[in-house]
Parts: structure tokens; sequence; C-alpha cells
């Protein structure tokens, strides 16, 4: 089979230890991956900061042009993430606005986005990479922290956005509003606004339900409300869901858990739907639910 992408960027982990890093240039990972890639007639490009991880005295990846995201955006038509989940989420943000389909290869356990086995990368990608792939469209939110009327910080977030108490203060006041109603002042450790990806992370240890990825809505879930009634509720994102931080010390809000601003009281976060979307591509017959199953190890020790 010919691949029907001509040129494809591989991306590494992102925020991995140097020994990682290393290791992964080691073992020859990448320049296996790289390789099977160009075999398919594929051109094959490094994402640049997988090569800065490396060892300077021992580059990874000389064959293969370096390009920073935005040029893979402007370069590529497909990115080939090799990670993990956190990884996925990384990259997804960055290249979202640019509609580049994105695949994800495991290293480790099997991930919900990263769902390709290492050891089987090859007998997978070769139809996926001639078009027989089933496409997966992840909304994305984009929230801003208000204060006084001005943006003092901007994040996309895939998973979610999270407010939290700090480490050592008792539960934070919040003020949540939904569209242009008021909800309720929730007592809490902290609320939770997930997208149906964010459904299978901490949404889920703090009781929320599984969203399907086709459902266009968010979850709202407190982290341990004081009112016991305070439960999930599902949201539709077409709302815009405002989180007034009302009372309490050292408060903070995430997103995706991987940039954190702190909060101060009178701060708003918004939480509105943004106009991208993230693009996986699965194998053919690939299933929301195969990988439920898989991840959360239904049916074991059923008949």
């Amino acid at each position: 089979m010919t691949s029907r992408f001509r040129h494809v960027a591989l991306i590494g982990k992102y925020q991995a230890s140097g020994a990682r890093a290393q290791a992964d240039a080691r073992d020859g990972v990448m320049e296996t991956i790289g390789t099977f890639l160009e075999s398919q007639g594929c051109k094959v490009f490094v994402e640049r900061s997988t090569c800065d991880e490396v060892d300077a005295d021992a580059p990874a990846h000389p064959r293969y042009e370096a390009l920073s995201v935005e040029e893979i955006g402007q370069r590529c038509d497909l990115g080939l993430v090799v990670g993990g989940d956190g990884t996925m989420l990384g990259i997804g943000r960055q290249l979202a606005s640019y509609g580049i389909p994105l695949i994800g290869i495991n290293r480790g356990r099997l991930g919900f986005i990263t769902d390709i086995p290492l050891d089987n990368f090859q007998a997978t990608l070769i139809p996926m990479l001639a078009g027989e792939y089933e496409e997966d469209h992840r909304s994305l939110m984009h929230a801003q922290v208000m204060r006084d009327g001005v943006s003092v910080f901007d994040a996309l977030a895939m998973n979610d956005v999270v407010v939290n108490r700090g480490a050592t203060s008792g539960m934070v006041e919040l003020r949540v509003s939904v569209g242009r109603h008021f909800v309720a002042n929730q007592r809490a450790d902290g609320l939770i606004i997930a997208t149906p990806t964010g459904s299978t992370a901490y949404a889920l240890s703090a009781g929320g339900p599984l969203l399907h990825p086709a459902v266009p809505g968010w979850v709202l879930v407190p982290i341990a409300p004081h009112t016991l009634s305070n439960r999930p509720v599902l949201l539709p994102d077409a709302d815009e869901i405002v989180i007034e931080l009302v009372g309490g010390r050292d408060a903070s809000a995430n997103f995706d858990m991987q940039s954190l601003a702190s909060l101060a009281i009178g701060d708003r976060v918004v939480v509105r739907r943004s106009d991208f979307r993230v693009r996986f591509l699965h194998p053919k017959g690939w299933s929301y639910f195969d990988t439920l199953r898989k991840k959360l190890h239904w049916n074991e020790g059923g008949s």
C-alpha cells in the first residue's frame, strides 16, 4: 500500500526526563518508526523538542529535519505521537488550530487516546496510512482567568479545567453560573469542568460520569462538596461556564494539569467551547467501548 500521508511529523514524549529521552534514543524506537514511515513513502520530520531532550553529544535523529510545532502545522499532514496520553494532550492542544490528524502509539500501558501498542505498530499503521481508519474529533475548552475585567491567564484544555483549594487551606467557596443563569454557591475542595475526553480522567475519580466523545457536552463535577446533594451535572458545551472565587486561600486553576494559574478572591474562571477540535485517527473498526473495556478492565472475572 502507498501512504496517503506524504509529510509525517514524529513526535516524542513531551516533558520526559533527560534520562528517559536518552533511553528512547538508545533503544532506537524513534529511529525504527521513522524508517518504517520512510518505507511507506513518507517524508519524516521530527518535532524539535524531541531532539532537544536528547544529549547533544548523541543526537537521536540526525537524518530527519527538526520542525517547531508551528512548522509542523504548516508543512505536515499527519502527526505520529509516541508516548502516553499526557504527550497527546500537550501536542493536541498546540496543533488543533491547524487541523492536522494525530495517531497515538503508546509506549507503556494502553491509553485512552494513544491506543496503538508499540509492539504491533507496523501491522496497525500500514492500512491506516493507506486511508483505512476511523476518525474521531475531540472538543477543546478555551479558558480565561478574568481579574477586574482583564484576562490575566489564557489556555486551551482538552481534558479539564479544575479550580482547587490550596494544599494547606480549607474549602473554597465558588459561585457557579452557566450561560446567563446563576447555578449555586458551592463550598468544596474544588470543581472540575471536563470534556468527554476528560470524563475518564480526574472527573471520573471524583465521581463523575463517562461521556461518549460524540456527546456535545461537558460535565461539572464538585470535588468533596460540603453539601452532599451537590452532584455532577451534564451541561451543553454551547454554554459559557463561569466560576468565581468567593472565598478560600491559595486557590488555583489548572488546565489539563499542565498549566497553572493562582487565583485571588473575585477572580472569575470563564470557560467556553473552543473553535478548534483535535482530530484523532484510530484503526479501522475501532470503538470507544473497546478502549473502555480494556482500560477500565470491564468484564474481567466474568463469564
